[in-house]
């Protein structure tokens, strides 16, 4: 299985790509979205992804899915956490809200 990419990664790779050659159809699609919904710089999300990786609890995958997404609430971190084997607790959703506000 591939390794999951952040979407600031995305945006930035697609950019490059696009100022060399012309896009295929697929690919200018996803810079579309990239563009959209990338809310964090490059450097911003690999800080922030060291930063939940500190935390212990965070792996990768959902690591970049909280960078995607930058969940403000509770509920958001319960859901994006609901197929881990791995129960947070009131302190872990909080220490991750507030780790995620920082940077939005």
């Amino acid at each position: 299985m591939p390794e999951p990419v952040p979407l600031a990664t995305v945006k930035q790779m697609l950019t490059e790509q696009a100022a060399l050659r012309t896009l295929p159809r697929e690919a200018l699609l996803a810079q579309q979205h990239a563009e959209a919904f990338a809310h964090l710089s490059p450097e911003d999300t690999q800080k922030m992804l060291g930063e939940l990786a500190a935390l212990g609890f965070v792996s990768v995958p959902i690591a970049i899915k909280i960078v995607d997404l930058l969940p403000q609430f509770p509920e958001e971190v319960r859901l994006l956490f609901a197929k881990e084997r791995i129960a947070l607790d009131e302190a872990q959703i909080t220490s991750l809200l507030e780790l995620v506000a920082r940077y939005r």
